[in-house]
């Protein structure tokens, strides 16, 4: 099973309107023209969708999701707005993919830039674990550990330790993907009972410079999307992934 992550769309009402580094709907378009050619089963949209609050740059984004050929969800980033995302589609907390399963986490706080989970989310997330029959994967925002950019690394997921408290708890998770830092990141942190892979996704519009102090954009880098292939069992091989850039015209 073929599973693609896009993030960061941070389209607007206006299809014509530009970001810092080019137009963030027509970035969209491109990218998933490049998504559409890779045959995924599903696409998963990691968070920030809208740029300006707006019903209309989500009916932007929901009509180009509709000429994919395959499901798609998507959770919440800190610029969305989750009563309009409801009205194109329906939150849900799991996805049955197969081999595996995967949990959408809402790392949201109206308002504000940064990320938590909170107690309720943090027991939620512990009592799907342990009811998990087969280590899940997990779908989140913003990432639960520094990716080395300290002005991200600021605005990241403040209950990152009491995240990893809970997974300590139990058999790893397969992996871990995220966006917010718009741009591609790949680590693994260490647990008692094992590694976790994590990995962050480019974004569609905009690129981060890694490793900054500073905000800063990367404009030189292209837009992109990662690709999640996924084995045909649970005892048949392991998740593979890599991030695919699209040019532009």
């Amino acid at each position: 099973m073929r599973l693609i992550q896009v993030s960061d769309c941070h389209l607007h009402a206006d299809p014509a309107a530009r970001s810092r580094t080019g137009n963030p709907y027509r970035q969209w378009c491109r990218v998933l023209d490049e998504v559409a050619r890779y045959q995924p089963d599903m696409l998963l949209v990691t968070g920030d969708i809208s740029q300006d609050d707006s019903q209309a740059s989500y009916v932007l984004a929901e009509r180009e999701l509709a000429r994919l050929e395959c499901p798609w969800y998507w959770l919440p980033g800190n610029h969305d707005v989750p009563a309009l995302m409801q009205q194109f589609q329906a939150p849900t907390t799991r996805v049955d993919l197969g081999s595996v399963d995967m949990l959408l986490l809402n790392t949201q706080v109206i308002g504000e830039a940064h990320g938590k989970l909170g107690p309720e989310r943090l027991a939620a997330l512990d009592a799907e674990l342990s009811r998990s029959q087969r280590a899940p994967l997990l779908a989140m925002h913003h990432p639960p550990l520094a990716v080395g950019s300290a002005w991200i690394d600021a605005l990241g997921l403040v209950d990152a330790a009491e995240f990893w408290q809970v997974l300590a708890a139990h058999e790893p998770v397969e992996a871990i993907f995220c966006g917010h830092v718009h741009q591609a990141f790949d680590t693994r942190q260490a647990l008692p009972r094992g590694e976790v892979p994590v990995h962050a996704c480019p974004s569609t519009s905009d690129q981060f410079l890694p490793g900054s102090r500073a905000f800063a954009v990367d404009s030189e880098a292209l837009p992109g999307f990662r690709i999640i292939d996924l084995p045909p069992s649970a005892d048949n091989g392991a998740v593979s992934t890599r991030v695919v850039r699209v040019p532009l015209p």
